[in-house]
């Protein structure tokens, strides 16, 4: 092998770990955004629910006023 050939075949192995080390960045990464994926399903189903409680205190709230007669209608 010539010392060209030598730098070559250097230079693809410095690429070839580069890569290496980038593919293990991207897969913790990809692990990290789907832990944040489904935390933030999770947020979504708690607001939902609460927006359930409040809409259910609501009307309970306009039923009380109208027994009271509080209500303007």
């Amino acid at each position: 092998m010539t010392e060209t050939e030598n730098l070559v075949l250097e230079q693809l192995r410095a690429i070839r770990a580069t890569l290496a080390q980038q593919d293990e960045r991207l897969g913790a990464i990809e692990m990290r955004l789907t832990a944040i994926e489904h935390h933030m399903a999770g947020l979504m189903a708690s607001f939902g629910g609460q927006q359930s409680v409040i809409d259910s205190l609501k009307r309970r709230m306009e039923r009380i006023e109208r027994r009271l007669e509080l209500t303007e209608g």
